[in-house]
């Protein structure tokens, strides 16, 4: 067996150990699905990757990058603080 066939089998099993500890699918189930599974983790994978070099360059380009930066940093950390706090937001 190669290592490559070797990585592909473990990458493939651990999600969809994932997929059973996240949902409440039986694992037989989750095993039938996972080439599902796997086309939907690819999927996600590439739009991270897309859009995060969509991103990067939007940064390096823009004329105050630090600003933008501390702008979504902060942006979180008062995400996580009224989360944090309980706080709810009302909803229309």
């Amino acid at each position: 067996m190669s290592a490559r066939l070797f990585a592909a089998s473990v990458a493939v099993t651990a999600v969809v150990v994932v997929a059973v500890a996240i949902t409440d699918l039986s694992f037989q189930r989750a095993v039938l699905l996972a080439p599902v599974l796997v086309i939907g983790v690819g999927a996600l994978a590439g739009l991270v990757v897309f859009w995060g070099r969509i991103g990067w360059d939007s940064l390096r380009r823009s004329h105050h990058p630090r600003l933008y930066v501390a702008g979504g940093l902060a942006f979180v950390a008062l995400l996580v603080v009224l989360t944090l706090l309980g706080v709810n937001l009302p909803h229309e």
